[in-house]
């Protein structure tokens, strides 16, 4: 044994030592139940990770809207008294941001938000032939919004070198106008005006809706079908930080007085489900880490009244009721920390082996795992502090054993 290890030290090594079955049993089960932790934490991870990437795939995680029209009663009388009006409320015209170029320099200058972006959204027609398609027209500035919703990834055909007679279509509105790269469309908005488009590209983004409706320009020609020159119906942002995106869209609407969405509140119904599911596997996690410290507790137990006689001698021997203590804390810390690395090996194959053996159909694999590093760091300071707490319950209990009852017990 090495010299300059501490008294506590050495005698716990050779209490665990002698006792090699036990010390392989509760390795074993700190092994299953940390590797069982990282494997659920990197899935989780992962899943909700690949599965909110996909959901703002082709949305950004902030929006502004411009307020919506509010009719107001007609008349007072003279003493201010209100009369109750049946008031018709009125149709929800399209209607542009005010002052949206400066709020575009504004909203740039904030180092919380990472891409700034005007969008013209409007419902039009797109005309080829005998065909029509009802579309989601988009007007952008592609080298921004490119950025925020990653359209160039999914080009199957064409480029996204948008011109201002050029248009990028989804496939399946493509095929169901009956439209190649390089064929012209009609395209019908609320100027009444049809303006004759060139095919760009065509994309997949993976969506079958999306793909039927989606449709890109330029912010020019969307302004110009949709009516709306000079305007914008919306600003896209991307934050630094996805998960602060509603922070972040209350200080704008703060600081600003504009309406700010977040992904958080337009997805209201997906963000508490990915917290249920989170708080479930968090659970798991702490019934697992409960029974890893049973198990701990239960074999020092064990240990404390096996080696009842040999507390006895120590303490004879001039050993305090602080070693003895100490003795049994090392033992479950050391138990806890070397069970926590089998187990973060363990996990991490388990990992390699799920994401090797479950494939989608054409063999690709089913979602991107993200392991983190700090994700092994807090499995082993997890353990080993488990381990370390779950040993105080035996160790008291060693160290007031009575030296002579010790020995005779």
């Amino acid at each position: 044994m090495i010299r300059w290890l501490p008294f506590e030290a050495v005698t716990a090594v050779r209490f665990l030592r002698e006792g090699r079955m036990q010390t392989a049993a509760i390795l074993s089960g700190v092994g299953i139940g940390v590797g069982v932790i990282v494997f659920m934490s990197a899935m989780l991870t992962s899943l909700q990770g690949n599965f909110i990437t996909r959901v703002l795939m082709s949305s950004a995680h902030i929006q502004i809207l411009p307020p919506d029209a509010v009719t107001r009663p007609l008349w007072r009388d003279s003493s201010g008294v209100l009369y109750a009006r049946v008031v018709q409320p009125s149709t929800q015209r399209r209607r542009s941001i005010d002052q949206w170029q400066t709020l575009l320099t504004q909203l740039r200058a904030r180092t919380d938000i990472a891409v700034v972006t005007p969008t013209v959204s409007a419902a039009a027609l797109a005309v080829h032939g005998n065909v029509s398609r009802s579309i989601a027209l988009s007007g952008i500035e592609p080298e921004a919004f490119f950025r925020i919703v990653k359209v160039p990834q999914y080009v199957t055909s064409g480029d996204t070198a948008l011109t201002g007679d050029g248009v990028l279509l989804g496939t399946e509105l493509a095929r169901d106008l009956g439209v190649a790269v390089g064929d012209q469309i009609n395209v019908l908005a609320a100027s009444a005006i049809p303006r004759a488009l060139t095919v760009s590209g065509i994309f997949d983004l993976g969506n079958k809706g999306a793909n039927q409706r989606s449709t890109y320009v330029t912010l020019r020609t969307a302004q110009a079908l949709a009516d709306l020159e000079g305007g914008v119906t919306s600003i896209d942002m991307t934050v630094t930080d996805l998960y602060a995106a509603r922070t972040v869209a209350d200080a704008v609407s703060a600081s600003t007085g504009v309406q700010a969405e977040s992904w958080m509140t337009t997805n209201a119904q997906l963000f508490s489900t990915l917290s249920a599911q989170e708080m479930s596997f968090t659970t798991i996690e702490v019934f697992v880490g409960l029974s890893v410290a049973f198990g701990v507790a239960s074999v020092l137990i064990v240990s404390v009244i096996q080696r009842s006689a040999d507390i006895g001698i120590l303490r004879a021997m001039g050993a305090t009721q602080g070693q003895i203590l100490r003795v049994f804390l090392v033992q479950g810390s050391l138990l806890g920390g070397i069970g926590s690395m089998i187990g973060s090996v363990l996990g991490v194959g388990a990992l390699w082996c799920f994401h090797v053996v479950v494939r989608l159909q054409d063999g690709s694999a089913l979602f991107p795992l993200m392991v983190m590093p700090s994700m092994f760091g807090w499995a082993v300071s997890m353990a080993t502090v488990t381990g370390f707490v779950a040993a105080a319950l035996p160790a008291l209990k060693a160290a007031r054993l009575d030296p002579v009852d010790a020995i005779h017990g």
